[in-house]
């Protein structure tokens, strides 16, 4: 330190002489307390002080003179005494005991230098390690460590605090009872000077810290106080003379002795310490005691905030110096190591976190600019969101992520530079953008490690989704990637990944953040319908990484056939469109979903309108480079016909009737429909869907303008978009009934619903199929406005009674006839799709209430219901399965024998799809029939088994993977029958070509160990070794990553039964028996 004192040469024979415990003896009797005790009132409690201090005083010296023991110590006190210049005679009782006990720390510092550096401990035996190192003679024990503590809380009690000025520091009278004592006691009056006593304290502590083990006593409790006298030492300005007769300004080499150890104290000390410390310096908020209480001092004069300011800034500018300004803030609060309730409280208080936020966002003064201090400051921010401590890092996440936004609002472009780049580096580097080095063109090159990929998505969600407070920027930084996103999200939909759900919440929060051209853009990004949308670069690909998450790879060169290659591209393409279909499910209320789903309805307007002439000429007819790019162009737009196809299937499958939120989307879908109606009516290519849609579509509008849904002024402004498509549907349109209806919603649009025909009425009913011979329509209708002007605007905008559509009649139990019968049976064949599919429907709505003239008639059922499940439609097939589940549940012995007989049959007599239905149809009734499952066991696995040696690989998967329900099912209790599946496992695991049937059979043997858990060792005990033999083999040579994958984990699975099995868990208890 510069300020301390120069090390005093004093004999080390002498300090040999004279051990610790003698100086430590004489620092007790300096600071036993007094005989009479004290007193409750405050005069006499002044009093009893000073006559203790003076007594103490006086023992100690007959102590030195008359005892011999004694000699050696008084010897090297005096010698040390006679070097120093600050030593001399006080009036003040207070200043004369803190003298005294300075002297005697200075001993106990020599005496403990010159011992350490004597010491030379001898080789350690390495024969016995149990035997603990020498330890250094100059280490102190806890009473030892508790009698220095003692006498530096004195010392800075009467040498330091009591001539602080005020507001620099907390005050002694806010502190202990005993502190408003000594500031009475204190005589400010007798020589030295109070500057002259505070320089003289603050050097020789500092002269006693330069020994390690003084130094952690000294700083841990007493460091704000002796910063706070170097401050005042150091810095306060003398323009204005005291008015006290005996106040002496130090002279200029002092002051600068005094700043000089400030700034070395705050480098020496825990940096978090020093934070705190300053801030109290510079005078935070009120602190609470732990009585309860609030300190109320003075406020810090304007020199000392400035150079606590100037400080704090110089702490935050050094290494680590976020880190440090955040814990020195938060650690008080109760972060930390300690963490517990009080971290758990402060884990809400964001008030905090803003006012540190501020703090961290401001450029101080000492920076050379802005952006200098972005630049050191941001990667410091970033590592914030790493820590490791839960306790902690909740904590620090909450400031770095309120930091992060503050940064980005403030100044955008170096946000964008120093925060947002390095966190999307690892999406940036695979762009299709971006140029990859040729030393990393190297196939299977990491160029993305699982742990930078895992972090950046980790610490984009924090970011994003937990504050959900987008700046500008961050929006717009985070569109370039998003293709790269939605590639990583539909890997990790086909795998095992932590990272799955965090990247799904990313893309929605994103998606609803943007603006809604950009979303939509985004969106046809994703879905391949717009090539400029930064994706994925074609030489990388994703790959599972060891620990659960990603990494990002170059392709390796595989050779594999044209047709093999093709296949893979239209699966990953159509996987793509799956998962775009789901995660637009998820965005139905925001109106997303329906916005784009209208946009795809445009769009397959579009191909309707092209001329398909141009197709059906003879492309290869020349070879000039003209008909070669206008070939490709003709490709290229049969690709995105396809797509848009596709994409329009995916969506009105996975859709919702939830998924339009307000009348303008409504109209959208309408004006979309009209306008294809119109397009084909113009190109002469009518048929019976475009015809039946465009019926569908005029209903709604008729089902809006009847009552089902409260209009208001707006939202006829909105319908007014109508009138031009609905007049040139009544002037074109061949069928006179459609003609009627368009002119007649013209005009009940045109007067805003004052006139309305009762064809507009006809339509709305027969859109909502309703057949109510009693007349309760209307009574319905005034249902259903009541109901929809309780409405936000926000609800679905979808009548309840288009829900559940029925072209059934009314639905009493018992009631109907064999004529409603006939007529639901022969629907059942009708070809247009919605009336099969009712029909479907109503007959498993009566086998489910147990209709008796249905049941009668089983046999047929089963066969309409086994006919439709070879129909294309999903509508119709599913429709059939749950018919023939809810028959099965009827008639499960004849029923399931069948299906079995039907699913194990060959190709020829039935087709691999139907096949698979059927499968769908077995798994349902097992789901079904519950426990009383297991008396169909065994036809039903030995089904399943055979499945496994079908030669349609599609067929073989799907054998496995209903074997594996089944097994749940069964509560994995299979029997005799346990070799036969275990053998049929291995089996496919090590010989089948297929990647997707290993991975089903892998995935089979996962859901066994994971379901018996301790009982495999039971169920599974003659087995288990070709298990675990299996498993090895699958790790060590199987191609494939997803199949390693599952065999790890069923590894890991095996070894944690194993490991309980071998050694069980303890179970500390006592049984009692009670004897008879």
């Amino acid at each position: 330190l510069v300020m301390a004192a120069p090390r005093q040469t004093v004999g080390c024979a002498d300090l040999k002489t004279c051990g610790l415990e003698r100086i430590l003896e004489a620092l007790k009797l300096l600071l036993s307390p007094g005989g009479s005790g004290s007193s409750s009132l405050q005069i006499t409690k002044h009093d009893v002080l000073l006559a203790t201090l003076k007594s103490n005083l006086s023992a100690l010296e007959d102590k030195f003179l008359k005892d011999p023991h004694w000699k050696k110590l008084k010897l090297l006190r005096d010698e040390i005494a006679n070097k120093i210049e600050w030593l001399q005679n006080s009036v003040d009782v207070t200043w004369s005991f803190t003298s005294q006990t300075l002297l005697l720390l200075l001993c106990l510092k020599e005496t403990m230098v010159c011992l350490a550096a004597d010491f030379n401990p001898g080789k350690p035996n390495p024969r016995t390690p149990e035997v603990a190192p020498a330890l250094s003679p100059d280490t102190l024990s806890i009473s030892q460590q508790k009698a220095v503590q003692s006498a530096l809380q004195f010392v800075v009690t009467l040498g330091v605090c009591p001539y602080l000025m005020p507001g620099v520091g907390v005050p002694l009278r806010y502190r202990t009872e005993f502190g408003a004592v000594v500031q009475d006691v204190v005589c400010l009056d007798a020589a030295p000077s109070a500057t002259q006593r505070l320089y003289t304290s603050c050097r020789v502590l500092l002269n006693v810290a330069q020994h390690s083990s003084l130094r952690s006593l000294i700083f841990c409790r007493h460091f704000g106080d002796i910063a706070a006298g170097l401050c005042q030492l150091g810095f306060c300005p003398t323009k204005r003379r005291s008015q006290k007769p005996m106040e002496e300004v130090l002279n200029e080499e002092e002051k600068a002795l005094s700043r000089g150890a400030l700034r070395d104290i705050l480098d020496q000390v825990y940096q978090p310490l020093a934070v705190r410390e300053l801030l109290i310096l510079q005078g935070g908020p009120a602190q609470p005691c732990t009585d309860g209480k609030t300190q109320f001092g003075s406020q810090a004069p304007a020199w000392l905030r400035r150079l606590c300011g100037q400080l704090l800034s110089e702490r935050l500018m050094r290494p680590s110096g976020v880190q440090a300004v955040v814990r020195g803030i938060l650690e008080g609060a109760g972060a930390g190591a300690a963490g517990g309730s009080d971290a758990e409280v402060m884990a809400a208080d964001w008030k905090k976190c803003d006012l540190i936020a501020k703090i961290l966002a401001s450029c101080p003064q000492q920076s050379l600019s802005t952006e200098n201090y972005y630049k050191d400051i941001c990667p410091q921010i970033l590592d914030l969101f790493h820590l490791q401590d839960k306790l902690t890092a909740r904590q620090f996440q909450r400031v770095a992520t309120t930091t992060f936004i503050t940064m980005s609002r403030e100044c955008p472009q170096l946000a964008a530079k120093y925060l947002l780049q390095p966190v999307l580096a690892p999406l940036h580097r695979c762009l299709n953008t971006a140029e990859i080095p040729e030393c990393d063109m190297v196939p299977g090159t990491i160029l993305v490690t699982e742990e930078e990929l895992s972090r950046c998505i980790e610490d984009v969600f924090k970011v994003c989704v937990v504050r959900d407070e987008p700046p500008t920027v961050l929006v717009d930084s985070l569109l370039p990637v998003l293709g790269v996103l939605f590639s990583l999200y539909c890997f990790t939909r086909q795998s095992v990944s932590h990272i799955r759900s965090l990247c799904q919440e990313i893309l929605l929060w994103i998606l609803g953040k943007l603006e809604r051209k950009k979303a939509i853009a985004s969106l046809k990004g994703f879905a391949g319908l717009d090539k400029s949308v930064p994706s994925l670069h074609s030489l990388c690909q994703f790959r599972a990484a060891t620990q659960g998450g990603i990494m990002i790879t170059i392709q390796e060169a595989i050779r594999e056939d044209e047709d093999e290659a093709l296949y893979q591209k239209m699966s990953s393409e159509q996987c793509q469109v799956e998962h775009l279909g789901d995660l637009l499910s998820l965005c139905q209320e925001c109106g997303l979903a329906g916005d784009f789903f209208i946009f795809c309805l445009k769009e397959l307007t579009q191909v309707a309108v092209e001329n398909e002439a141009v197709l059906k000429t003879n492309l290869f007819s020349s070879k000039s480079l003209l008909e070669l790019e206008q070939r490709q162009t003709l490709v290229e737009g049969q690709k995105r016909k396809l797509l848009i196809l596709q994409l329009m299937a995916v969506l009105c499958e996975r859709m919702s009737e939830q998924i339009f939120t307000n009348i303008t989307q409504v109209v959208d879908f309408v004006s979309a429909t009209l306008q294809r109606a119109c397009a084909s009516l113009a190109h002469q290519a009518e048929s019976t869907v475009e015809s039946q849609t465009l019926s569908m579509s005029m209903g709604l509008v008729a089902v809006m303008l009847g009552g089902a849904i409260q209009l208001k002024s707006s939202d006829f402004a909105v319908l007014k978009q109508l009138l031009p498509l609905l007049e040139k549907v009544s002037n074109t349109y061949p069928d006179p009934v459609i003609q009627e209806l368009a002119v007649d919603l013209r005009i009940t649009i045109a007067t805003r619903g004052a006139f309305s025909t009762e064809a507009v009425s006809v339509a709305a009913q027969s859109t909502l199929n309703k057949k109510d011979p009693e007349g309760k329509i209307e009574e319905q209708q005034q249902t259903n406005c009541k109901i929809s002007a309780d409405k936000s605007d926000n609800a679905p905008l979808v009548p309840q009674e288009v829900n559940e559509p029925s072209t059934t009649t009314s639905q009493k139990s018992g009631s109907i006839t064999i004529e409603e019968l006939q007529e639901v049976l022969l629907s059942a064949y009708d070809p247009q799709i919605p009336t099969r599919a009712a029909a479907l429907r109503t007959l498993s709505c009566w086998i489910e209430q147990r209709e008796a003239k249905a049941l009668e008639m089983q046999e047929k059922l089963l066969k309409i219901f086994l006919e439709n499940l070879e129909h294309e439609d999903t509508f119709v097939y599913l429709s059939a399965i749950q018919g023939v589940v809810l028959l099965s549940d009827v008639y499960p012995e004849k029923i399931l024998l069948g299906l079995l007989a039907q699913y194990d049959s060959s190709k020829d007599k039935h087709t691999p799809e139907t096949r698979m239905k059927v499968g769908e149809v077995l798994m349902r009734i097992v789901r079904a029939l519950g426990d009383m499952v297991s008396k169909f066991r065994e036809p039903l696995i030995h089904t399943f088994l055979r499945g496994t040696r079908d030669p349609d690989s599609a067929h073989r998967a799907s054998s496995l993977s209903n074997l594996g329900e089944l097994c749940q099912k069964l509560d994995f209790l299979l029997g005799s029958m346990v070799h036969e599946v275990t053998g049929c496992l291995i089996a496919v695991a090590k010989t089948d070509r297929e990647v997707q049937v290993r991975r089903a059979a892998i995935h089979v043997i996962v859901l066994l160990l994971r379901g018996l858990s301790q009982k495999a060792t039971e169920v599974l005990r003659d087995v288990l070794k070709d298990l675990y033999h299996l498993l090895k083999h699958v790790v060590r040579l199987e191609p494939d990553d997803v199949a390693k994958l599952h065999a790890q984990l069923a590894l890991e699975e095996l070894d944690e039964i194993m490991r309980n099995f071998l050694f069980p868990p303890q179970k500390l208890e006592k049984k009692i028996v009670v004897l008879p």
